[in-house]
């Protein structure tokens, strides 16, 4: 079974949880992780499969604060999107530095402004890429 679950804020800043298909469900806390954990043991009192039941939560905001957590959560994807092709572009780099043009990983390292050992990294990674990955052999016992 499952149940939608409609979290809201109160004039005491605490948060309120009701399932509104079961009435006179809902609880309240003062987190969000405490109110989630409380509304299952609550829904436990009206419903025998409360245990086993998928909850689906509905945190409801002003509109304001929704704009702006979308807004947040676009930046923070196009921040690590950002930073996937920046580390594909420094490991492109340097292998073209050392593998095409033979230059040393300290080398390397100084002109794209890292250690000798991220270098290490990032050419250990593209050749591990290239092949798969590496198994390890079993231990003896």
């Amino acid at each position: 079974m499952s149940y939608r679950v409609v979290i809201e804020r109160d004039e005491t800043v605490a948060w309120l949880a009701r399932v509104p298909s079961v009435p006179g469900c809902h609880t309240h806390g003062r987190t969000l992780e405490q109110v989630r954990r409380r509304i299952r043991e609550a829904l436990e009192l009206w419903v025998d499969d409360a245990r086993e039941a998928e909850l689906r939560f509905e945190v409801r905001l002003p509109t304001a604060i929704r704009r702006e957590l979308r807004l947040a959560r676009s930046s923070r994807d196009r921040s690590m999107k950002a930073k996937r092709e920046a580390s594909d572009a420094v490991a492109r780099a340097a292998r073209d530095l050392t593998q095409t043009a033979g230059l040393s990983l300290r080398d390397a390292a100084e002109l794209l402004g890292v250690s000798h050992q991220r270098v290490q990294q990032l050419l250990t990674a593209t050749a591990e890429n290239r092949r798969g990955p590496r198994l390890r052999p079993a231990r003896s016992a």
